[in-house]
């Protein structure tokens, strides 16, 4: 039921994002600033989409990991992949001691899955393994497709916005912008085409999370794993600099803190909602009340 939810509330919101483009460029009256506008966001998300997976491990120093050096974890990903019927990702260990986990790759056959040391160290098997339904939920839900195209449509108002600046404004032509509209425009259109995208990115998180339970076929795995992360991840705050942030919405759990109206620009729901919708699916269960043979 919740899958359902989430993929029309990510497309309505691909959908507001669209009309507020239509909107701005019909304001503009069609100038060439939004062909301009369009075709670089085009090519810079583009261009993040094709190296997504490359990007990501880079900024977080991400090494390539052999069997023989993580077995466990390789038997896990190797399962869940089959039970996908999805191929083997090629598997990450980055030496941060923040727990986090990502995965990236713009479809199952260019997909990486990458885990920090320090969530090695914190969670156990059945932890880390409901953390691998849910990156691996994310490749196979194209959530990378999604974020890129949300990036490149709230790069596209930002950049006409700032455009507009630099149109004539004719004083006497009844057509032009009014210098007043034209300021609210370059201020609220990029705050509303971000707080839109990140809508979309905490969106996504909750369809991980249920698309992860149902992989792994236990919801409390990952909902404990969650609170277990949740704690390390805010006593070991990443540094927010550099590619970081562009690799945020990847991530397991918000690498940044923040709450209140923060939540707004979260790239994550809250984890206390996150936690809550895992307990009803694992109350519920896709497959009757989950058994858990340890």
């Amino acid at each position: 039921m919740h899958s359902h939810h989430n993929g029309l509330k990510t497309a309505a919101l691909l959908g507001l994002l669209t009309g507020m483009i239509l909107a701005v460029g019909y304001w503009l009256g069609g100038s060439g600033g939004l062909v301009l506008a369009v075709v670089v966001s085009l090519v810079m998300n583009g261009v993040s989409y094709f190296f997504s997976d490359r990007l990501a491990l880079r900024a977080m120093r991400a090494q390539p990991v052999s069997e023989a050096q993580f077995p466990a974890l390789y038997r896990m990903v190797r399962e869940l992949s089959a039970e996908a019927g999805q191929p083997m990702p090629r598997l990450y260990v980055s030496p941060t001691l923040q727990p986090n986990a990502f995965a990236t790759g713009r479809d199952p056959q260019h997909a990486a899955v990458a885990v920090t040391t320090g969530i090695t160290q914190l969670l156990d098997e059945r932890e880390l393994r409901g953390v691998i339904g849910h990156e691996l939920s994310h490749v196979y839900n194209r959530d990378i497709l999604i974020s890129s195209v949300a990036g490149a449509l709230a790069g596209i108002v930002t950049m006409v916005a700032q455009l507009a600046l630099f149109l004539p404004l004719g004083g006497d032509d009844e057509d032009s912008p009014n210098p007043a509209a034209l300021l609210l425009m370059l201020i609220l259109g990029p705050l509303a085409a971000s707080i839109i995208q990140l809508a979309i990115s905490r969106n996504r998180e909750f369809q991980a999370d249920a698309s992860g339970a149902a992989l792994t076929g236990d919801p409390l795995a990952l909902a404990s794993a969650l609170r277990k992360i949740h704690l390390g991840a805010s006593r070991l705050p990443l540094p927010a600099e550099g590619q970081l942030t562009s690799a945020a919405h990847l991530m397991i759990a918000n690498p940044f803190r923040g709450g209140g109206l923060a939540s707004l620009f979260s790239t994550h729901p809250r984890m206390e909602d996150r936690v809550a919708r895992l307990e009803k699916l694992a109350a519920t269960g896709p497959r009757g009340p989950v058994q858990f043979v340890r």
